[in-house]
């Protein structure tokens, strides 16, 4: 058996410039998918170059999970203080709440300065440092490599956070944190297909479907008993969208999805959804299991059912 040998290239044979070459190429919807995969986001490029006060972004994101905006700084070089201050003066001008700061080598003060952020800041800022790789197997076609170097520890971030501002978890939030935590983790050891969030204390968490206001939910009810799988239509569209798509895919989606599908305009709020729901008792943690298998098949089934659709309409 012949075995190939890894050649790591210099990014710069792919890309001269980080402007006008790296730039437009991340942009790219199968290119901004790669760094989503990496970083547990998901990224839907808003604009490049954008203006912030004198400066420029190189890509402005909306992470249409929970609609915040990220920002994405490209460098071809090693790191330098230079680009850590470009990423706070941006932060603050956009209120970037996920930063993203691309390079082919990471310092080990800039790494530590990445760490010593998501360490101190509160849980609705998040670092990460992305070290840019180029490797070809004899003649084959280089293929670029993001490896993660710095990342934000979004539970410890959210309990200091609580800590820090003297706002203990009541026992209902700490349970909630501790159930998302875990079916975070349980999806993820099972391969599913729906990347969750970052874990908070509500009895609420979100999916993206790859547009904005249109997203996928899981909802935990430990007061009222109950589990449920949403897929969500807001802002000013979204009952619009909704009536398009139940005209369209209802009666087909009790077939493809679930017979116990329920599609609700909520005439009375700002909000259309269609869900399933079960009764369960959130707090029986010997039961998570069953119930993270139930959300994830749920969803699952949704995602792929409405994810093609959604592209569709307007």
């Amino acid at each position: 058996m012949k075995i190939g040998r890894l050649e790591k290239l210099d990014p710069r044979l792919l890309w001269n410039g980080e402007a006008k070459d790296f730039t437009p190429w991340l942009a790219k919807e199968e290119n901004i998918a790669l760094l989503s995969e990496v970083v547990g986001l998901d990224l839907e490029v808003i604009s490049e170059e954008k203006n912030v006060g004198p400066f420029r972004a190189d890509i402005l994101c909306k992470n249409t999970i929970d609609d915040t905006y990220v920002l994405v700084e490209n460098q071809l070089e090693q790191t330098d203080h230079k680009h850590l201050g470009q990423l706070m003066t941006y932060a603050a001008g956009l209120e970037a709440v996920n930063i993203i700061w691309i390079a082919r080598k990471f310092t080990e003060e800039h790494r530590a300065a990445l760490d010593w952020l998501n360490r101190v800041t509160d849980e609705k800022l998040r670092f990460f440092g992305i070290e840019l790789e180029v490797y070809q197997i004899g003649d084959s076609l280089p293929a670029p490599l993001f490896q993660l170097v710095s990342k934000p520890n979004d539970w410890a971030k959210a309990v200091h956070s609580s800590q820090r501002n003297s706002e203990n978890l009541t026992e209902a939030k700490a349970l909630n944190l501790e159930y998302w935590t875990a079916m975070k983790a349980y999806f993820e050891e099972h391969n599913s297909t729906i990347r969750c969030q970052k874990p908070q204390p509500q009895h609420w968490t979100n999916f993206s479907l790859g547009r904005s206001k249109l997203k996928l939910a899981a909802v935990a009810s430990v007061r009222d008993g109950f589990i449920r799988a949403e897929f969500n239509l807001k802002g000013p569209m979204g009952k619009a969208r909704f009536e398009t798509l139940r005209n369209k895919y209802e009666e087909d989606s009790l077939r493809e999805v679930d017979p116990e599908l329920v599609w609700d305009k909520l005439e009375d709020k700002q909000m259309s959804w269609v869900y399933l729901k079960q009764d369960v008792d959130v707090s029986d943690r010997t039961d998570w299991t069953n119930q993270f298998e139930w959300l994830r098949e749920k969803l699952e089934l949704m995602d792929a059912y409405f994810r093609p659709k959604i592209k569709t309409i307007p």
